[in-house]
């Protein structure tokens, strides 16, 4: 074997948290469908234009059951009009925009422009001026914006949404073109025709990504069903293991845990097997966290991989980073967790992908990976083909790229195509490649994330350290009225769900005084109204403590978190970038 050689593991994690209101049926936040309309359709449009690259595409079950819920939506709208629940599909569907009240004027007003201006606004000059016309009038104070008519308004919603469509959408279809053409003036049959491509678009996706697995091209992949952040719910302290002098919650530990991670991956393999034709080879733990504990668990479960960031493995090993990035470049095995192969993700590269290419022209940016890709190759010990992971969100870089990256794809999976060493794999094939060398062993894992290699993010902060305590007596109610078998099948299947959404790693995410101030207080809002419905669930009266916001004030728009137009924050080691 020639140590010139190596192998390429692009893992694409699609994940949104639940933005449903599950009380009312309602769509609190929009950023589902949009990621789904733009950027899960453009990623896989660049594997099908480039049938010889593979990759693994990682989806969480808590999207796949927003997007079915979308596209139930829209079949729903066809036989009765004005039947959305998201509001801002409403409201594109509204047949007269002048009759709309002054909370949903106020509303499309802040959610129309929420976008990334320069790659997104700026290119659109009808669109550009519709911005600076609010803006101007904006300035003259809220009143003077109630003078802006529906066809204004109509204009707005339908340009936020032609915005949002994927590029690769965009070449593809007529429709698209015309819109884009006629620039204002949009009539309701437009914005109906508009509608309908979402529709198609959003019901066409996971047949698209069936359809790429089915001819071997990708592995699709998996993350316990609610997106929880596992080594938490398992054991408080593991945070302490990268952070000794971490403060922890009030309470000593998540109750039940245990059965709730396990509740999560069973319900995760399902998910999957129902909509993909088959179960999961591996699993991208939420937020790449893992720990020894949950490292079993995923071994229990038939688990043949998991991933975490490059310094999860620097914290087990102890080591320089370095010496980690070089041990990075192959799957390790923990005694505890047989038949599970670890690998670690390239930081520095991913990283690159996710916050710095977006600045470069796109076949230098590709030519610069590429270079990267053939050094490590180059400094591979002799007889061994390293195997590099590229792991990164898949939705949210690529609105900070010109044209939604398309040009940046093209050049890379091109150049990767046709280069003569590089081998793009998914994790299964490594795994199940009896050539190579076996896992080495890694003799402790310390537990972390891909995010600095700790735990902080969820936890340790005053904020969310209440924001557990909340849950944890959520859970411990939970726990009560389940037991006294007070509630019927439908409403115990109801209060599961809802704890389920509780439980998701998003919301401890945003608590914080480094984080954006309206993104803290919509996540802030919506988690403490999620702990609500559980208690009516329940059948009880939630803690007045809930009214009361958990944030402390010092939230800061000027952060140096990475955060995209959908709220969402940009996963990384190294955040640098300003948000929009």
């Amino acid at each position: 074997m020639s140590a010139s050689r190596l192998d390429l593991v692009f893992l694409w994690h699609m994940h949104q948290p639940d933005y449903r209101d599950h009380a009312s049926g309602g769509c609190v936040m929009p950023w589902t469908y949009l990621h789904a309309l733009k950027d899960y359709t453009d990623m896989a449009a660049h594997l099908e234009r480039h049938p010889t690259i593979r990759a693994v595409v990682n989806f969480v079950p808590v999207l796949l059951d927003q997007i079915d819920d979308y596209i139930g939506q829209f079949a729903a709208a066809q036989l009765q009009p004005g039947g959305f629940r998201d509001p801002l599909l409403r409201l594109l569907a509204a047949p007269e925009l002048d009759a709309l009240d002054l909370a949903e004027r106020k509303y499309l007003l802040e959610a129309c422009f929420r976008c990334h201006h320069a790659t997104m606004l700026a290119p659109f000059p009808r669109y550009q001026r519709l911005h600076e016309l609010y803006e101007s009038l904006a300035r003259e104070g809220e009143a003077t914006l109630a003078y802006l008519s529906g066809a204004y308004l109509a204009d707005l919603v339908t340009w936020y949404h032609l915005a949002w469509t994927g590029e690769t959408v965009r070449r593809h279809e007529p429709l698209l073109a015309q819109l884009m053409a006629k620039g204002e003036g949009y009539s309701l049959a437009d914005r109906q025709s508009l509608l309908a491509l979402i529709g198609q678009t959003l019901a066409q996706l996971v047949p698209r990504y069936r359809a790429l697995q089915s001819r071997g091209q990708i592995e699709l992949s998996t993350t316990p069903a609610s997106h929880p952040l596992s080594p938490l719910l398992l054991d408080f302290q593991s945070a302490r293991e990268s952070q000794p002098e971490a403060i922890l919650p009030l309470a000593t530990l998540y109750p039940g845990g245990r059965e709730r991670v396990r509740k999560h991956l069973t319900l995760a393999k399902e998910s999957h097997a129902q909509r993909f034709g088959r179960p999961p080879t591996g699993m991208w733990p939420a937020e790449g966290a893992l720990s020894a504990d949950f490292a079993r668990l995923l071994s229990e479960a038939g688990c043949r991989w998991t991933a975490s960031g490059e310094n999860v493995l620097k914290h087990s090993l102890g080591e320089t980073t370095s010496a980690a990035a070089s041990h990075a470049y192959h799957p390790w095995q923990l005694a505890e967790a047989p038949g599970l192969a670890l690998f670690f993700r390239d930081d520095r590269l991913s990283d690159q992908i996710g916050f710095e290419y977006s600045k470069w022209h796109g076949r230098d940016a590709a030519a610069h990976f590429v270079s990267q890709l053939e050094a490590i190759a180059a400094a591979a010990p002799e007889g061994e083909i390293p195997v590099v992971s590229i792991i990164l969100d898949g939705e949210n870089a690529w609105e900070y790229y010109p044209y939604n990256g398309y040009y940046f794809f093209e050049d890379l999976y091109g150049l990767l195509e046709a280069h003569p060493r590089i081998r793009t794999r998914t994790y299964a094939d490594v795994v199940g490649d009896a050539s190579r060398l076996p896992p080495s062993r890694l003799p402790h894992l310390t537990a972390g994330s891909w995010v600095y290699g700790t735990l902080s993010t969820w936890i340790g902060d005053p904020a969310k350290n209440h924001a557990w305590d909340l849950l944890c007596a959520a859970k411990q109610s939970y726990d009560q009225v389940v037991a006294s078998g007070r509630l019927g099948v439908a409403e115990a299947a109801a209060a599961e769900a809802q704890l389920a959404v509780c439980e998701s790693s998003d919301w401890f995410w945003w608590f914080g005084d480094y984080n954006p101030g309206p993104a803290v207080v919509g996540f802030d809002q919506l988690f403490r109204h999620n702990l609500t419905n559980l208690y009516r669930c329940l059948h009880l009266v939630p803690p007045a403590q809930l009214a009361v916001p958990i944030s402390t004030g010092r939230a800061n728009a000027d952060t140096n978190a990475h955060v995209d137009a959908g709220g969402t924050m940009r996963r990384g080691n190294d955040p640098v970038a300003q948000p929009t």
